[in-house]
């Protein structure tokens, strides 16, 4: 499988771990992230995530975690291969049983979305098997460092139930990106930020392509340190 280029690291990929995907990149360029000096990744696939914010904050520190062995071994191949290696670090963890003595300053996340199904295809990384909204928020809420983010990619008919069971756990919507494939279309994906301090949230919109297969500026300019531009969508 052909490795993913972006300017300053390449990502090698692999038949048994997700593969890179535009959610992943929408949230790492997205996240804010200047402020974290400690960040926790889980479900790091191939480490995609866990690198451009490696790139966006010289100043973090990451640990990045997965279910999936096969993951794990991917991510840390890609991790030992960038700039920034010194910096990532990739392990092999269920996050319902991960226990830290620091907290994060950040917890990222693409997490499993699809109920449980009869596909086989990337089980484990597509389907909330190992790893539910339940699980992910309620260990989340426990690691946070009191200015700490918890930010997440999901799909956008999953964000009530999403925010209901962060309120639930003590944890308040602070930014909130709703994500257009296209101009004029209904938003597929939002990206969701959570604190444990209450305060106004903000809500964006972003939109991926102006046109089919032609990014809008507002997306080539999010991924200008990143993409080696072709300014059509792949």
């Amino acid at each position: 499988m052909k490795p993913f280029r972006f300017q300053q690291f390449e990502i090698a990929q692999d038949a048994a771990v997700f593969r890179v995907g535009t959610d992943a990149v929408l949230l790492g360029a997205l996240a804010q992230v200047h402020h974290a000096k400690q960040v926790l990744e889980v479900g790091t696939g191939c480490g995609i995530i866990s690198l451009m914010v490696a790139q966006r904050n010289p100043d973090a520190g990451i640990l990045a975690i997965d279910i999936n062995p096969d993951a794990v071994a991917l991510s840390q191949n890609n991790f030992s291969n960038a700039p920034f290696s010194k910096r990532l670090k990739a392990q092999f963890q269920d996050y319902k049983n991960f226990t830290s003595d620091e907290k994060f300053d950040l917890i990222i996340s693409n997490p499993p979305y699809f109920e449980v199904n009869k596909s086989e295809k990337d089980i484990l990384a597509r389907q909330r098997l190992g790893l539910d909204f339940i699980d992910l928020i309620q260990k989340s809420a426990r690691l946070l460092s009191a200015e700490g983010f918890l930010t997440v990619i999901i799909p956008i008919e999953s964000e009530k139930k999403f925010t209901r069971i962060c309120f639930d756990n003590q944890l308040f919507i602070r930014r909130k990106i709703n994500i257009k494939g296209i101009l004029n279309a209904e938003p597929k994906r939002v990206v969701l930020e959570y604190s444990l301090k209450q305060s106004k949230p903000i809500t964006e919109e972003f939109v991926i392509e102006k046109m089919p297969r032609v990014y809008s500026d507002e997306y080539l300019e999010l991924t200008k340190d990143f993409h080696l531009f072709n300014k059509k969508a792949p």
